[in-house]
């Protein structure tokens, strides 16, 4: 079974992890060199931050990629704020999970909800977001469903809009909240550092 088969590739990964700032942080070095970083809550087990690496043809580490949480603003590790140039009034995509549902947030989005059309393409396995004046076309991804290999439900997905952010919902199948119950069994065996200022081996 597929959802089986991401889960063992989990549980075959070699995995450090890191207790720091009310985060426990999870590196997993997998056997082709992929690297993928995770950030939980240490009290709710809510996933806040997933991010993948790559090395390239050459063996160079590449970028991480971020896949949950905030995304990296361009040049705010050598740049002061007041030097970032990126309009604020851009629309802004992320994800951020539930527990329950994966979730998006596309911030800068002033207009009013019925506007919006939020569907799944089945043929391309992603989420198409439409808006009837024209003025914004998005389509992602749910990486999730396609390691675990799970076909997309438009009935599972839902959205709200509040304060200029459209807010995009897919209650998990059975299948993910399973897995992930198990993977967090599968976390509190890994060894864990304690840590104030450090950082887990995402370098």
């Amino acid at each position: 079974m597929a959802v089986t088969g991401w889960l063992e590739s989990l549980r075959a990964a070699e995995k450090t992890a890191l207790l720091q700032d009310g985060r426990r942080k999870v590196h997993y070095l997998f056997p082709d060199g992929k690297e993928m970083a995770e950030e939980y809550d240490e009290k709710t087990s809510e996933l806040l931050v997933r991010k993948w690496r790559v090395k390239s043809a050459l063996g160079a580490l590449g970028q991480w990629q971020i896949e949950v949480g905030e995304p990296a603003v361009p040049g705010a590790g050598s740049l002061g704020p007041e030097l970032i140039t990126e309009s604020n009034a851009n629309p802004i995509f992320m994800r951020k999970d539930t527990k329950m549902s994966f979730q998006w947030r596309i911030r800068n989005l002033p207009y009013p909800k019925d506007v919006y059309s939020v569907s799944v393409d089945q043929k391309e396995r992603c989420v198409v977001v439409r808006t009837t004046n024209k003025k914004y076309y998005k389509k992602f991804p749910i990486p999730d469903l396609d390691r675990y290999q799970l076909p997309l439900d438009d009935s599972l997905l839902s959205f709200a809009h509040a304060n200029s952010t459209l807010i995009i919902s897919y209650h998990k199948p059975k299948e993910v909240l399973v897995a992930e119950s198990e993977l967090q069994k599968e976390l509190k065996k890994v060894k864990t550092a304690h840590n104030s200022d450090g950082d887990c081996k995402t370098q």
